[in-house]
Parts: C-alpha cells; structure tokens; sequence
C-alpha cells in the first residue's frame, strides 16, 4: 500500500510562501514564457480574449486651475454601469503631453490620501508641474467607487467566472489607458503607470497585459517572498507557477523602475528580485532600461520614493537627467476631489449582484462569438487557454517507477507510481497486458469515481468486468487513482481555512485532469502500446471530458454525463470546482474541443448540451464521430463502444 503524500496535499502554498526564481537563458525562451504568463494573466482574470470595449461616456468637471496645474474630477464607464472615478491633474497649456496612471493602493483613504507614508494627489500634482497629465482612480471598493466591496467581494460562485477585485480592477485599468490614450492633450505613444503596494502589483499586472504603457515605476511590491494580500493581488489559479517577479519582467524591454524599501517584503529587491528582473532585461541587450532605487523607511510611496520615480518618468518621457525635487504642494478638499460629493450616481449604476449579472452576460457573450468562428478557430485559440486555466501540462515530462507485478489468468499487471518530474505527484495506477502478444497493442486508461476501487482489488490485482472485456479484446489496460479520489487519501484536507488557496494551489478537479493527463503520457511512452482511448466512469466522467479537450490523439473516447445540469452554477461550486472554468465556457468548450475524435457520452439526461457537440462536430466534418445516450450504458456496452461498435 503506497503511504507517502501526494505533494499537492503536503505542500501548501500561500502568499508568503518564497520563490525560487527561474532563469532564462535565451530571448526565445523567455519570449515564450511572457507570451504565456499574459495569456494567463487574462484567462484567470476572466478577460480572455479581452471584452468588448464599449463607450466609455466620460464626464470630466469641476476644473480648479492651480499655479502650473490643474485638476478635474472624472467618471467614465469601464462597462456599462460600473463606474471608474477619479481626478485628472493637467499641465496648463495645450499639450500633447505624456501621460500616468495611478492606481493607488491600499492607503486608508484611497487616492485621496496624503500622509508622510504616501500622498496620491502629491504626486500627481507634481507629475503635472512637470508636464504630464496624471490620472488618480479609485481602486473597486474605495471611495466614489463602491460598487462593490474591496475585500469581501466575491466568493466561489464568482470565482468560477474569473471575477474579483483583481479581475475588475485590471480591466478598470485598461480602460484607464483608453480614456487617457482619448484626451486631446495625451500623447498615446507616451503613456506611463505607478503605484505601491496593492497599486503596484496593479502597475505590473496592467503593464504585462497592455502593450500601451511604455513605462512603468513598481513601488514596494516585486518579491519573491510575498505576492499581495488582498483580494485585488489575487485571482483563483493566478499564481500555480507564475510568480511578481515573473509578471514584471513582461515589461521588458520597456523602461521599468523598482523601488522597495528596507521595512517590508522587498528588503532583499537590490540583491535577489532586481538582478532576476535585470537578467531578463539582459536577454534583450537592455539591462540600462531598468533600474532600482531602495529607501530606508517602512512600506511607503514617501517623498524619497516619490522623487526617484518624478525622475525616472522625466528621463524617459521629457529627455531630462538626474533628480528631480518635489515641490510643495496642497491638497484640494475632499469635496473638490470627489466626484459624488455633489451629485447622484448615474441612474445606470449597477448594485452588486448586477455586476456579477453583467460580468456574467459579457463572459457567455465573449463565448458564443468565439463559437461563430468556426470549429478549428475555437481549438486553436481556446485549447491553450483551457490548459493554462486549468494549470495543468501536456507535454508531461514523465517519471514511472515500478512497484510490483501482479499475474492472474489472461492478463499480466504492473502496478506504477507516476508523476511529472520534480513535481512531488504521487499517481498510483496499475498497468494489464494480455499474455503472450506482440508488438503494439491498442490501450484503454479507464478512471472512476472510487480510486480505481471499483474496476480492480489494488492488492491482488484482479481484475473486474470492465478491465476484463478491454483485456479480452486484446487491449491493454491502464487503472488510475487520481487525487483524492480515494476516500483513505488526504485525510483532513480542506481548501478553504487558507486565504486565497486557489491562487497558489490548483483546485482538485484541475489536479485530476492532470493525474489523467499524465497517464496518457505513460500510454503515450509504453513500447508496446499504440492507439489510445479514454474511459470515464462516474463523477470522473467530467475530468475525463477536460483531459480528452487537451489531448488531440486519444482514438475513442466514453464519458459518463453523469445526468448532471451544468448550465447550473451551483454545481460547479462544490467537487468541480476550478477558478475561471464558467467563464471560459466549462464543458461546452471541452466538448468543442474533442471533435472530431471519436466521443460517446452516456447519461446525459435532460441538460447535456447536445446542440452545441452535433454543431462542433459538424463543423470540422465528423458528425459520425459524435454518440449520445441519455440512459446510463452498461460496463460492456461501453467497452463494445471503446473497441469499435
């Protein structure tokens, strides 16, 4: 019996946990990787591919002319009735003049503070003394911009459709950069970002995902010993295998500030996180293009700070050199600076559950225009988007080590542990050759609901009906166990006592598809096995269905529906959970992407989506290749099915 613990049980990881930083040593490589890391940046967010950008409606009001300067207050629409507010500091004159986003972070005031730790409208009343237009915006759940709650917002069922603080702020963000990028007086070409903390894991997060910010400055946030806190740095799978200091070296070769301080998490930013961030640059020939400046002082955007960042953006947009000094400054009153301090909202302003609704409606929306592009458009975009959502590999690099062997009449067994190299998985299977063949056989991986409990005895080998009839038609069979599909297995685990566990950790569901993902690639491996088919009984019937979508060479496929109704929420919400699958069109999307593989699924019931599958299939030329049965099929009728029937 095997006793020692599957890593993803084991080893939890969290916001605190510490990196070890990848290195890459060719441009190519690290091209590859940024390409990924923004797709999945987006796919996570719920944002992928981007949403429709519809009419911001700007308003922009409540002028008050300063020496050098002068500030607006500002509300657009990001979606239609879900609000982005803020203040507009101009340059006095004509323009066109570069321009800085400034989220900004998890001051107590939002973005009208001003303390000694970090002033928002200081330093943007400066960066308009010096000839850029800044723009000050609300981070979701603060000030003119509750809509919804910054830290408490959302749950599971949100989740399932990529939404969150993180995800409504990020395309807030991007919508920030096409209401600047609009402005009479902006150069588009020169259009910049900078925050701290929860501001500045949004500076690296827009910077990565919008090729429109041309430079960036990060305040206190690039570590690799803690990603962010709240709700608005953390998005359901965002960090399985992608870290800050990854995310903000997509800038390259762009020019980036670092700033960190000496009193937080980026303590060790001149010696660990910045060289790592350098040698990226390095790959492009562009170490000069980033640079770091550290202050003696606790988690800030202080005036040291402030000064190193007005000089970063005065190189880089207004040719000038060396440091640039703050000047003196007074902050307007908060009714000058609020946008609702003397008017109602919109009447189109949308509650909380009506964001949800919208973000929802935009997501199915997003998924039937993609559909309309036709059956090998969809696969070749949604296929890669599925696997980095689910975070699971493909191409496994396969690690197998032999246990024992096990013979009973009419069949030979191995059982085997698998895993992917250097990854900790323990994925017990046992693997049945007929006796006495030759050269390469057809094989079965068949997965159930119990640990392979219910096809096999995992202690004497033997087999049960199912295995039995794959084996006497001259199949060779493979039984799996995957994560916790054993009742005995993980005693204790909970996902939910720990803050953001589906950030850093892959939902169980999604650990499955890859336990099957991983035992296709052992088939895929044996010398003496050739085509391969797929079986899924019970409540693996789903994580089969998700692992076939990924694997294009899998001969027959048989998944059992299970009667369930998937167009349901709440049934994603419990066992089948994975972050963002609703919005990336759950089954409907792995059933698009089986065509036009052979694909028999049983127990559909009332709700299976049959329209969709017969279209998917049609569309690439093998309807044939699709059968449907509402009733739950037999053992043997499924294994007639697997060999040909």
């Amino acid at each position: 019996m095997v006793v020692a613990i599957d890593a993803r049980i084991a080893e939890i990881k969290h916001t605190s946990t510490p990196w070890a930083l990848r290195r890459y040593r060719t441009l190519e490589e690290w091209r590859q990787r940024a390409a990924q890391i923004r797709r999945h940046i987006l796919v996570c967010s719920g944002l992928w591919p981007l949403p429709e950008k519809r009419s911001l409606r700007p308003r922009i009001f409540g002028r008050i002319e300063r020496e050098g300067y002068a500030v607006e207050k500002v509300f657009f629409e990001s979606m239609p009735g879900f609000f982005v507010c803020g203040n507009l500091y101009r340059p006095l004159g004509d323009g066109p003049f570069p321009a800085i986003a400034n989220p900004h972070g998890h001051w107590q005031r939002g973005r009208i503070e001003d303390s000694e730790l970090g002033s928002i409208p200081g330093r943007c009343i400066n960066f308009a003394r010096q000839g850029m237009v800044a723009f000050a915006y609300d981070m979701v759940g603060y000030n003119d911009s509750d809509q919804v709650a910054h830290r408490t917002f959302g749950g599971r069922r949100e989740d399932l459709w990529g939404l969150g603080g993180l995800s409504l702020q990020l395309w807030n963000s991007i919508r920030v950069v096409d209401f600047l990028a609009q402005l009479p007086d902006v150069d588009a070409k020169r259009i910049g970002c900078t925050g701290a903390s929860g501001g500045g894991s949004q500076t690296f997060l827009l910077a990565a995902v919008d090729q429109r910010i041309k430079a960036a400055a990060v305040v206190n946030m690039v570590s690799a010993q803690m990603q962010g806190g709240c709700n608005c740095e953390n998005q359901g799978h965002l960090r399985l295998d992608i870290n800050n200091v990854e995310i903000a070296s997509c800038m390259a070769p762009k020019p980036q500030l670092l700033v960190s301080c000496t009193g937080d998490w980026t303590v060790n930013t001149p010696e660990v996180e910045y060289p790592a961030v350098r040698d990226i640059y390095g790959l492009y020939g562009a170490q000069a293009q980033v640079t770091q400046v550290q202050v003696n002082a606790q988690h800030n955007y202080n005036k040291l700070s402030r000064e190193a960042v007005y000089g970063f953006f005065n190189r880089q947009f207004l040719g000038g050199r060396g440091r640039v000094a703050e000047r003196p400054y007074v902050v307007e009153k908060d009714k000058d600076l609020l946008v609702f301090s003397d008017r109602d909202k919109p009447a189109n302003a949308l509650d909380t559950e009506e964001v949800t609704a919208a973000v929802v409606n935009r997501s199915e929306r997003r998924f039937a225009g993609l559909l309309q592009n036709g059956g090998r458009h969809f696969q070749r975009e949604m296929r890669p988007a599925l696997a980095t959502l689910l975070g699971v590999d493909v191409d496994v690099d396969l690690v197998t080590k032999s246990v024992r062997y096990h013979r009973g009449k009419g069949h030979v067994g191995a059982e085997l542990l698998l895993a992917r190299k250097g990854r900790g998985e323990i994925l017990r299977g046992m693997f049945y050759l007929p006796p006495g063949e030759k050269g390469k056989l057809p094989a079965v991986l068949v997965v159930d609901d119990g640990g392979g409990q219910k096809l096999i005895d995992w202690a004497s080998g033997k087999v049960g009906k199912m295995v039995l009839g794959l084996l006497q038609s001259n199949r060779a069979v493979l039984v799996v166990a995957p994560l916790l599909s054993n009742a005995t297995q993980g005693a204790g685990h909970d996902e939910t006592k720990l803050s953001h566990y589906h950030t850093y950790n892959q939902a169980t569901m999604a650990c499955r598809v890859q336990d099957i993902l991983t035992a296709l690639a052992y088939l895929d491996e044996h010398p003496r096995v050739g085509k391969r088919a797929l079986v899924g009984m019970g409540q693996a019937g789903l994580c089969s269905l998700f692992a076939r979508a990924l694997v294009r060479d899998v001969e027959r496929t048989a998944i059992d529906w299970g009667r369930l109704d998937l167009h349901d929420d709440g049934h994603w919400t419990g066992e089948r959970f994975v972050p963002g699958i609703r919005a990336l069109g759950d089954v409907r999307t792995a059933l698009a992407l089986c065509a036009p593989g052979h694909l028999l699924v049983h127990a559909t019931g009332r709700h299976f989506p049959e329209r969709l599958a017969r279209k998917a299939y049609r569309s690439v030329g093998r309807s044939g290749h699709l059968q449907v049965a509402s009733g739950r099929m037999s053992q043997m009728e499924i294994v007639e099915g697997i060999i040909g029937g």
